[in-house]
């Protein structure tokens, strides 16, 4: 054990989660790649949990963040705020949703609390709707509306939830039926749960579900259940705290997969557009954002230096089209790892989009998930120097694949061929 990993172990809780046997210190990064307290360099494939969203050390970022320093760090929000102006105007600009409001927070849990905030104060309800094998944070009520077992350490909570079918396509009750008879069959499932209950405030939902292994539904599957919450007035939460800014390849949003009717109630966001500053959100209608009756203020939400941040990230974003980087390399990348996975029955399934993808691993021959040889696969890559991350709603089973939006095709095919090597060397 390092000296470091003991001086973390007397001090922080148990239940802080460490990768590998050997955990490593990072201490710095360039582009796609980051180095260790021992000099060793690592293919980034997983971002700080997909945070880091354009590249380590980016000139463009740094250097905003380096004059904004020079000036003012930190106001609070009692004071106007020019970057926090400027962000929220590209961000309401760019999320679709008309006549919209801006709140910035310090993280994708608090975006999500905050959301939850909205919609039953505007609802005057205190019911959720959630799906299966989700996760929203880690705040009280945010762990409480989690459909993970994982990470949801308690049953208590503030809110009542009731959890959808539909977020994981190819387990449970629906898994053989046809994309079409799977929409119905979870629409049919909702409207039948929302017969027995008192109208839910929202139903809140990642439209690709991050730490339950980058599972999703098929397209169109929330723009059907959008037609049946409209009709009893809940709204449609939009989570897209790891699916927004152009990471999917396909969209801007996830939520643009599901489009038939229209952009989200309310949008919530966060990792990504920081690049690893400490920035979230919520977006929502001005009835919506403007229904509270007291008084509120963020202390660190919006701050100058994050907000400089992440307009100079959004920029660097927008003006080399990550987007379109993201599904061309994405869709190379995925196609690459499908081929493999072809020849490996230990692999269950590889899905996803743009450069969000999911490797899932199962006992072969069974659809018992395999966690033990997930995280074997982990450590063997971080060996041959590539960092990966893992999830899923089945045991951690599922290898996360989320590499800064800026790889270029030479370094996916240096990961895919690091990790096709982990995954022959340790999956059945």
């Amino acid at each position: 054990m390092s000296d470091l990993h003991g001086r973390h172990k007397a001090v922080l809780p148990d239940w802080l989660a460490l990768y590998y046997a050997d955990p490593i210190e990072i201490t710095h990064g360039e582009g796609r790649y980051v180095w260790d307290a021992d000099g060793k360099q690592y293919l980034d494939f997983f971002g700080g949990i997909l945070t880091t969203m354009t590249a380590h050390a980016l000139p463009e970022i740094t250097k905003a963040v380096s004059e904004q320093a020079g000036r003012i760090i930190h106001s609070s929000t009692l004071y106007l705020n020019r970057p926090m102006v400027e962000l929220a105007e590209r961000v309401a600009e760019l999320s679709g949703i008309p006549d919209a409001r801006v709140f910035f927070t310090t993280s994708g849990t608090e975006a999500n609390d905050t959301a939850l905030l909205l919609a039953t104060s505007y609802r005057r309800s205190n019911q959720i709707l959630a799906m299966r094998n989700s996760y929203h944070g880690r705040s009280f009520s945010t762990v409480g509306i989690t459909g993970n077992k994982g990470w949801s350490p308690t049953s208590l909570s503030p809110l009542q939830t009731l959890y959808v079918h539909g977020g994981v396509r190819t387990r449970g009750p629906y898994a053989d039926l046809s994309d079409a008879e799977f929409i119905a069959a979870c629409v049919a499932d909702l409207e039948d749960l929302l017969g027995h209950v008192r109208p839910p405030a929202a139903l809140i939902a990642e439209p690709i579900q991050g730490v339950g292994g980058f599972t999703s539904p098929p397209d169109g599957l929330y723009a059907a259940f959008r037609r049946v919450l409209e009709e009893r007035g809940i709204l449609w939460i939009a989570d897209e705290v790891q699916t927004g800014w152009g990471r999917t390849g396909e969209h801007f949003w996830g939520w643009q997969a599901h489009a038939e009717n229209g952009p989200p109630d309310i949008l919530t966001f966060a990792k990504g557009i920081g690049n690893g500053m400490s920035i979230g959100g919520v977006v929502a209608r001005a009835e919506i954002m403007n229904c509270l009756d007291s008084n509120s203020i963020s202390t660190f939400g919006g701050t100058q230096i994050t907000m400089a941040a992440g307009l100079a990230n959004l920029n660097y974003l927008l003006e080399h089209d990550l987007q379109g980087n993201a599904r061309r390399v994405g869709g190379l990348l995925i196609e690459r790892l499908r081929a493999v996975a072809a020849q490996l029955p230990g692999v269950r399934e590889v899905r996803g989009r743009g450069l969000m993808i999911g490797v899932e691993l199962v006992k072969p021959g069974t659809d018992t998930a395999d966690p033990e040889t997930a995280a074997a696969v982990l450590e063997a890559a971080r060996e041959e120097g590539l960092l990966l991350g893992k999830g899923g709603g089945h045991n951690t089973s599922a290898l996360r694949i989320a590499p800064p939006l800026s790889l270029t095709v030479a370094e996916a095919e240096e990961g895919a061929a690091i990790l096709e090597r982990a995954l022959r060397s340790c999956v059945q």
